[in-house]
């Protein structure tokens, strides 16, 4: 008896690692001090000596039953985008850029071009991101996990000057809110969506005239990442007051935990498009309005909020990075809480 029989094959691993070193290589900032394969990664604080007050940001999520649709539709090489997206765009909403990032894929067994691939993803969204991917973990749990079946998380850091933290205590009535858009329902919500939909091969690959794609294709969309926004808007001299990245909970959930106490945010719903993924959704699984609000982005994966004077500024500043940004309401005195109208 050996540890393959067991169901642990030692040299996929070594394979696996050998395949995402391209991938990896290329995410490598001049900071980083170690290669792949080390026991940990080390990254040179040297450069922001220069920080007042330098100010470590964390971020750690996964990509949920999103992943689901990947094993479906057999396709592992956006996903990792997704995992990456969801730990850095956190960071970006406290003014943080991502200085490095590590994965952790638990597999049922380890293939090691699946491996690749994945990781070729989560490569990609540290490209998007300009963070480094200096480290991970593939572990094999046979017995645990179906052979063919695997899950995604990741761990992020970065780094902010105190002063420059976005904490939404200079919020006031009057300011604007700006929605930047989303690529589609991103990696929250696939829990309803797998009740709305018929998770089969057959039903992924049929495609809808309003979509113009599958819906598989639809579905699995990476999410966007607005690090490269959020850091063109600082360059231009725009005042991110308070930002939200829109998650698990919608607007309801989480647009809140950008206000102060005494400030509600005031959205137009019809101040943007809304993709139309979340009609068919709604439609399909007669999901209520206030329903979709409460699980979705609805077209938007940041909400931030500057003032007036600065509202056409960050608007073309988002736009200069490739993002589309729309003005969809304001800042008024009032309880905590989001009214859409």
């Amino acid at each position: 008896m050996d540890y393959k029989h067991a169901g642990v094959d030692i040299e996929a691993g070594y394979k696996s690692v050998e395949l995402m070193k391209e991938h990896v290589k290329k995410t490598l900032r001049p900071e980083v001090l170690t290669g792949l394969g080390g026991f940990s990664g080390a990254f040179s604080m040297e450069r922001f000596k220069q920080m007042e007050k330098p100010t470590l940001v964390s971020g750690t999520d996964g990509v949920g039953t999103k992943l689901k649709l990947a094993f479906l539709m057999d396709k592992h090489d956006t996903i990792g985008i997704d995992c990456v997206a969801m730990c850095v765009n956190d960071i970006a909403c406290a003014g943080g850029e991502p200085l490095f990032f590590l994965d952790y894929i638990a597999c049922g067994k380890n293939y090691p071009e699946k491996i690749a691939d994945i990781v070729k993803g989560v490569a990609e969204g540290c490209l998007q991101s300009d963070a480094a991917l200096i480290g991970g973990e593939t572990a094999e749990h046979p017995g645990l996990m179906p052979e063919e079946e695997y899950d995604l998380a990741g761990f992020a850091v970065g780094i902010v000057d105190e002063k420059d933290m976005i904490t939404g205590q200079d919020l006031k009535a009057g300011d604007v809110l700006i929605g930047v858009a989303s690529s589609g329902v991103h990696s929250n919500g696939f829990s309803l969506v797998r009740k709305i939909f018929e998770m089969t091969k057959e039903s992924l690959d049929t495609y809808y005239d309003e979509l113009g794609k599958t819906l598989g294709e639809a579905l699995l969309t990476p999410t966007r990442i607005y690090v490269k926004a959020m850091k063109s808007m600082k360059d231009a001299g725009v005042k991110v007051k308070a930002c939200s990245h829109i998650t698990g909970g919608g607007f309801y959930e989480n647009i809140p935990r950008m206000l102060k106490d005494d400030t509600v945010a005031v959205i137009e719903k019809n101040s943007y498009p809304i993709p139309p993924i979340f009609t068919l959704m709604a439609k399909k699984g007669n999901v209520d309005e206030q329903m979709m609000y409460n699980t979705y982005n609805m077209g938007l994966g940041l909400v931030i909020a500057v003032d007036p004077a600065q509202a056409d500024a960050a608007i073309a500043a988002i736009e200069a990075a490739g993002e589309k940004a729309y003005r969809v309401g304001s800042i008024e005195a009032g309880e905590k809480g989001v009214i859409l109208k």
